[in-house]
């Protein structure tokens, strides 16, 4: 089954994106290795009225890559999107597969990087390549005046897409900035499975991110 509609359909990149050719040979094969998961760019998830919009990194291997809706399928997922329902954020029932109930509601994911990269590594160069796509993205949710960043290479990428150098703003767990167009920028450590196994991240530690996300929008 396809992913739901992407909230932002004119900055996706088409199913078979050439412009990164490491990972177009990645994705090549895993297409011929895994011919029945998604293996192609992972477009956005969420609600296109979204006040806030979560920037994450890039497709998960089992996750996203598979099944092709963000952090779907992975460990990552489960956090993200039972923090995302405690905060009002989604509504209806997680079940890792894209045919689920789960709705987001007031937020969108929109990836720094839209195809997985090798041991989930891409190369400054393809981020910046794919930070076209963010940049497109960032643009069709005017609504987003508030941006989550999942990790440092996410952080970046968000600061260079609204007009800032990243070199200004020090990433940090719960480190706020105001961009140079106006959006406030929350980091947080990712949620990936080691962030989490190794207690860099808790859940009390994500939660606050949302929650100080909330305060900022009760502000504007």
């Amino acid at each position: 089954m396809l992913p739901a509609s992407s909230p932002v359909p004119e900055a996706e990149p088409p199913h078979d994106c050439p412009l990164c050719p490491r990972l177009v040979a990645f994705r090549e094969e895993l297409r011929a290795e895994h011919p029945d998961w998604w293996n192609a760019p992972v477009q956005a998830f969420g609600d296109p009225d979204a006040w806030l919009g979560i920037v994450g990194l890039a497709p998960g291997k089992h996750g996203a890559n598979r099944t092709g809706r963000p952090f779907t399928g992975d460990y990552a997922g489960v956090l993200l999107y039972d923090t995302l329902k405690k905060f009002g954020l989604a509504e209806g029932v997680y079940e890792e597969r894209v045919d689920d109930s789960l709705r987001l509601t007031g937020c969108a994911i929109i990836n720094s990087v839209k195809c997985l990269p090798p041991q989930n590594k891409p190369l400054p160069s393809e981020i910046e390549t794919c930070r076209s796509f963010l940049s497109l993205s960032v643009a069709a949710l005017p609504s987003a005046r508030v941006l989550v960043a999942l990790g440092q290479i996410a952080h970046g990428a968000a600061v260079r897409t609204c007009g800032g150098v990243p070199a200004r703003y020090k990433f940090g767990h719960l480190a706020e900035h105001v961009l140079p167009d106006g959006r406030v920028l929350i980091d947080s450590y990712h949620c990936s499975r080691y962030n989490q196994n190794t207690g860099r991240l808790t859940a009390e530690m994500f939660e606050a991110v949302f929650a100080r996300a909330l305060e900022v929008k009760g502000k504007s």
